[in-house]
């Protein structure tokens, strides 16, 4: 049998339903700064960032690299390192059958018992990420039996349900890493984040280094995970086109914050921003007429010189003397929040052709 996301609108990919505006919060992160410190002084990586992840749904963010997407990411987790600090903010976790706690305050005993049991992570470096050392029926039992009192025989039980889970057959639990193809090892590395059925998965460029026909398979197996487990994710990623098949909404991040989020059909449709237009813009359809392509011109802002008014005035075609003058606040603007000054001027321009089909169509069926 074959499954294939062909044919299916960006934002709502084969099977799963998009959780709705009431579903329970499960990650509430308010006003979050990061700064690095330098001999300029702080260099302010991520500004003032706030978003809400609900129980069940795929939150993609995006942006060029240096936009601050791992950064942020690495805030959340309570991974920064010196010479990083967190200057303000909060990122409440409600973690099932347990009380909110703030993942950015909460003591090193409790944070150790949240992680992969309630929060678990798959690196930009997901190939290199398993232990080179181990077998790997030796690195799930690990992770399995530091959060729960199970026997051996379970623990051996669960890795290879979860094994089958991404497409792997249970007797590789006795091969090394080396021995596994990189799409093998990409999987596997998901698999064992997802050993302990977390409440939140957070993914950091996690398809960079395999093909594209790869990519495809292992998205799919994440929305097929998705839907059995019902965890909700983090995804981040340059490549707009990637959420905009897999994710419910889209934060895009530039310079440090998040100048566009919305729903990912919506963005892909009609983005309000001009950063998300570029970006949007930057990419081949599969199908449909030969169309021009047009990029995004100069570099991301230097975070020792940032422009006084908005991050992206200097490489924005529409920009204006006010976009200059003052950092645009992050609005309300229908379905969507935007941070841009000229948001109802701009939104006219900005639907995507109507030959241009979706960007998840034209993909190989995977055999499964």
């Amino acid at each position: 049998m074959s499954e294939t996301l062909t044919g299916t609108a960006p934002g709502t990919p084969s099977g799963r339903t998009r959780p709705g505006p009431d579903s329970e919060i499960l990650l509430d992160v308010q006003s979050l700064s990061v700064d690095y410190g330098s001999d300029y002084g702080p260099l302010p990586a991520v500004s003032d960032v706030s978003f809400t992840l609900r129980r069940g749904e795929i939150l993609g963010i995006a942006g060029e690299s240096g936009s601050g997407k791992t950064t942020l990411i690495n805030a959340l987790l309570r991974l920064l390192r010196p010479p990083a600090t967190v200057r303000s903010g909060s990122a409440v976790l409600h973690p099932s059958g347990g009380e909110p706690v703030d993942l950015l305050s909460v003591g090193q005993k409790r944070l150790r018992e949240l992680r992969w049991e309630h929060s678990a992570v798959v690196f930009q470096s997901a190939m290199n990420a398993l232990n080179p050392v181990l077998r790997l029926e030796k690195q799930f039992a690990d992770a399995l039996r530091a959060h729960r009192k199970i026997s051996k025989a379970e623990a051996r039980e669960r890795s290879a349900r979860m094994l089958e889970l991404v497409g792997i057959p249970a007797g590789r639990l006795a091969d090394y890493p080396h021995e596994l193809s990189g799409g093998m090892r990409q999987r596997a590395t998901i698999a064992l984040a997802l050993v302990c059925e977390p409440d939140l998965l957070v993914m950091d460029e996690p398809t960079t280094a395999v093909d594209v026909v790869m990519q495809r398979q292992i998205l799919r197996q994440l929305i097929r995970l998705q839907r059995t487990l019902g965890f909700s994710v983090v995804f981040i990623t340059h490549d707009l086109s990637l959420l905009l098949e897999t994710a419910d909404r889209i934060a895009v991040m530039y310079g440090g914050r998040i100048v566009e989020s919305g729903p990912a059909g919506a963005l892909y449709r009609e983005p309000r921003h001009p950063y998300t237009r570029g970006l949007r813009d930057s990419f081949p359809p599969l199908q449909g007429p030969l169309r021009k392509l047009t990029g995004i011109p100069g570099t991301p802002p230097d975070l020792r010189r940032l422009p006084p008014g908005c991050p992206f005035e200097p490489r924005c075609a529409h920009a204006v003397a006010a976009c200059a003058q003052a950092v645009p606040a992050l609005e309300a603007d229908g379905d969507r929040l935007v941070a841009c000054v000229r948001t109802g001027e701009l939104t006219a321009g900005a639907a995507a052709p109507d030959e241009t089909p979706a960007p998840n169509n034209g993909e190989p069926d995977e055999a499964s």
